[in-house]
């Protein structure tokens, strides 16, 4: 991974006990709303001067964060931000060269690698860090190839978790299916 981004980093929290830090304008990522969907809004912001006095920075839009600490299930899950954002310290932030990948198949290759990924934590709480992350082995076909592997997964990504464009698509092939059988089913050989 260190060999495909721009910057890999991990974010930071502003002291909870400081109201004045929270309830602003900046959009603040925490692991537990990553979970394989594009990000375009966080649950909390904070405020400028929560940002100076902490470890969060920003980080670019169209960056693969993948959070590398959390309860349960959360610790490997994978999401894209479609806008400007800042995480928590708990998120590996990937600035994805465009020259060398394009984001959207890096996403897809760590969705697929969520239980390898997983596998490789450390400590009491096998949480990943962001050494294993930018260790982390990824196969690098040509471009135009990502970009089509990319465009499928999303497709199916989409018809899969997307019901305005899912949903439409299931009534109408479970409706093609059902006039197939109709027909068949309804069509009977004239008595000689």
């Amino acid at each position: 991974m260190n060999d495909i981004c721009l910057n890999a980093s991990s974010g930071g929290t502003p002291l909870s006990t400081r109201a004045e830090y929270y309830g602003g304008d900046i959009p603040w990522l925490r692991t537990q709303e990553v979970d394989y969907a594009d990000i375009s809004t966080t649950s909390v912001t904070i405020t400028e001067e929560g940002l100076r006095n902490s470890s969060a920075k920003w980080v670019p839009e169209n960056s693969v964060i993948v959070a590398i600490s959390g309860a349960g299930v959360t610790r490997g899950r994978v999401a894209v931000n479609k806008i400007r954002l800042t995480t928590n310290q708990h998120c590996c932030n990937l600035e994805v060269d465009p020259d060398l990948a394009h984001y959207r198949y890096v996403y897809h290759w760590l969705v697929n690698q969520y239980e390898d990924l997983r596998s490789r934590g450390q400590g009491n709480r096998s949480d990943l860090n962001i050494g294993i992350i930018k260790s982390y082995p990824i196969p690098i076909p040509p471009h135009d190839e990502q970009v089509r592997i990319a465009n499928i997964l999303d497709h199916f990504d989409a018809l899969v978790n997307d019901i305005s464009s899912g949903l439409p698509a299931e009534i109408k092939a479970r409706r093609q299916q059902y006039a197939h059988y109709r027909n068949r089913l309804l069509t009977f050989k004239e008595a000689a």
